[in-house]
């Protein structure tokens, strides 16, 4: 019988080979996501996906002693909603970041550097923690927890992970690196508004008044005549409006749904006590970006009434498209009211914000009572293609 070319060891050296092909494919696709946080997010999952575990997370320093991301895989919103409080970097995370080592652990409460878990975290004890670095510059760490057939992290594990953790430091900078183009890219725009305005709207301002001075200078006796410059001036307003509503246009249509609702968010005072989620499409919407304007405007009166009256601990805003409808959803954990009773007062501005979604064709949709929280749904008809 005539002997097997394979062995063992090239076995184990192909299977691995084939880890490390599905490790540099599933960060890459990482890193085509919108956004840094999708980024992180997608990273995090692909991460429990390769070595089995249970959960995974990815946390990125905000040089403050803190995290300034944080991303799972393997909890759901609820349960993390329920959790006393995302991980701050210290114990066990701060010691990876600050060795800069990686920490393979079967029961990590039992290591000195454990802090222990927040209130309702749920139960955790092998740990596989990875420093993401390139070269001396640390970006965050990778860590999972409990392997879904029981078994502890093995070395092979710590070496897949530590190579994600390498792919994933790459993904993390080309994503920076966007992120700063698109505000060199805005910067740019702003630059070429500025000039247009000065070229056109500002010049011809200036020769309105040039107009009025000459006008002022005119003898008592001699009568002027201000209607030339008064047909100018509002020549020169139609413009300003005119330009003003295409730049808003133009601004909302390169926007998707989740930078539109990312933007809302980044207007607004968040308080650390609050977790906020965005559960949205990263596409954009189908509706008008006029619309979109209307509708990312009316979210932010919503959240910011949720942040300011709520006492939430939570506010999820998701997004969807459903029999022709384009939706966008607020739901908090916080107090709610009565709604028949609000409805009689100013409270939310449900008036308000009822005629302008029916300036849009659309409605918003309240679902809330005492000790409830509160759901606020606007409805917007959509179309195939935004114009």
């Amino acid at each position: 019988m005539p002997k097997s070319d394979e062995s063992p060891e090239k076995d184990s050296t192909l299977i691995l080979l084939s880890r490390l092909k599905d490790i540099s494919t599933a960060v890459m696709t990482a890193a085509e996501a919108g956004t840094l946080e999708q980024v992180l997010e997608r990273i995090a999952h692909v991460s429990g996906e390769l070595v089995n575990a249970r959960y995974a997370a990815l946390g990125i320093p905000d040089q403050k002693g803190g995290l300034k991301y944080f991303k799972v895989a393997g909890l759901s919103a609820a349960q993390i909603a329920h959790i006393g409080h995302l991980p701050v970097g210290h114990g066990l995370l701060g010691a990876i970041m600050q060795e800069r080592k990686s920490v393979r652990l079967v029961r990590m409460q039992e290591d000195v550097r454990s802090s222990g878990f927040c209130e309702r975290h749920p139960p955790m004890t092998s740990l596989l923690g990875v420093p993401v670095q390139m070269g001396d510059r640390l970006f965050g760490l990778l860590y999972l927890c409990d392997k879904l057939d029981g078994q502890p992290f093995s070395e092979q594990d710590e070496w897949l992970v530590e190579t994600i953790a390498g792919y994933a430091a790459l993904a993390i900078v080309g994503s920076q690196l966007g992120e700063q183009q698109s505000r060199l890219t805005l910067l740019e725009e702003r630059e070429r508004v500025s000039m247009e305005l000065h070229d056109s709207i500002i010049q011809s301002l200036y020769a309105i008044g040039m107009h009025l001075q000459l006008a002022n200078l005119a003898p008592p006796a001699q009568p002027v005549d201000l209607k030339p410059a008064m047909r100018d001036l509002d020549t020169v307003i139609e413009d300003i409006r005119r330009f003003i509503l295409n730049l808003r246009t133009s601004s909302y249509r390169q926007r998707t749904t989740y930078e539109g609702i990312r933007d809302v968010l980044a207007r607004l005072h968040i308080p650390e006590t609050v977790q906020v989620e965005i559960n949205a499409p990263d596409i954009q919407p189908t509706i008008s970006p006029t619309t979109f304007e209307a509708v990312c405007q009316m979210a932010q009166e919503v959240i910011s009434n949720s942040l300011r009256h709520a006492n939430a601990t939570s506010i999820t805003i998701s997004s969807h498209l459903d029999e022709g409808a384009f939706r966008i959803v607020v739901a908090d954990d916080g107090k709610g009211f009565d709604l028949n009773h609000r409805a009689q007062g100013t409270g939310l501005g449900l008036q308000n914000l009822q005629q302008r979604a029916l300036l849009h064709r659309g409605q918003v949709q309240i679902d809330t009572a005492p000790g409830q929280g509160t759901r606020v749904s606007i409805i917007v008809p959509s179309h195939a293609h935004a114009s």
